[in-house]
């Protein structure tokens, strides 16, 4: 069975590339967590003055993956990414509590922009390995998170130094970079509509049964 949808996956994907845009405030971990992405490994960081950008080819699959600047002067130029844009990943300093509305803020920002109305949202709560770090669940009420309505979203805790939460398994390095882009996006349609759905490779098999159910 997880063959079939691991197939019926890199079908949707077949060839295609997708521009992938990873935002958040200043010390977020934004470049740590692509690099991981890239490399599986951590690369020592400094405050990303503009943008980095890397493409993650799996399968065939190509990922533009544009990680943006998050100091204050930065912020207002991000718009200049959007287009063209299918997944935001945002990622959350999870200690940061004092900064949580500015994130809350520029979520918001983003979401009621044009160039992104059709995009979906990977957020990562990121350092969950700190002492005193909020949860995913109190984030997301922070942000009220279950008030987006037009765009498909997803929530996870993740730690970027070590790469917990970012892949579906903890296995061979092998396995992890070969799941790159289904851990990060399960592309779905959802009724008459065409609409992108964010999923966890550990939700995909659900999904997919659930999709492939309705059809019979």
């Amino acid at each position: 069975m997880m063959g079939l949808i691991f197939a019926k996956l890199w079908s949707l994907f077949c060839n295609q590339e997708h521009k992938v845009i990873i935002v958040g405030l200043d010390n977020a971990g934004k470049t740590t967590i692509l690099y991981q992405f890239l490399m599986n490994e951590v690369v020592h960081t400094s405050p990303t003055i503009g943008s980095n950008v890397e493409e993650i080819v799996v399968k065939n699959t190509h990922f533009l993956m544009w990680d943006i600047g998050g100091q204050e002067s930065l912020r207002s130029s991000w718009n200049t990414y959007y287009s063209n844009t299918e997944f935001i990943i945002l990622v959350v300093d999870s200690i940061d509590r004092e900064r949580l509305a500015i994130t809350k803020e520029e979520l918001y920002r983003m979401l009621a922009h044009e160039d992104l109305r059709k995009a979906a949202v990977l957020i990562f709560a990121n350092k969950q390995d700190m002492k005193g770090c909020m949860t995913a669940a109190e984030i997301s009420k922070y942000l009220t998170l279950s008030s987006i309505k037009d765009h498909p979203w997803h929530i996870q805790s993740c730690c970027a130094l070590t790469g917990e939460g970012l892949w579906p398994s903890r296995g061979s390095q092998v396995y992890q970079r070969d799941r790159i882009a289904t851990k990060i996006f399960c592309v779905r349609e959802n009724g008459p509509v065409p609409r992108k759905a964010i999923v966890l490779i550990s939700d995909c098999e659900v999904s997919f049964q659930r999709s492939m159910n309705k059809s019979v």
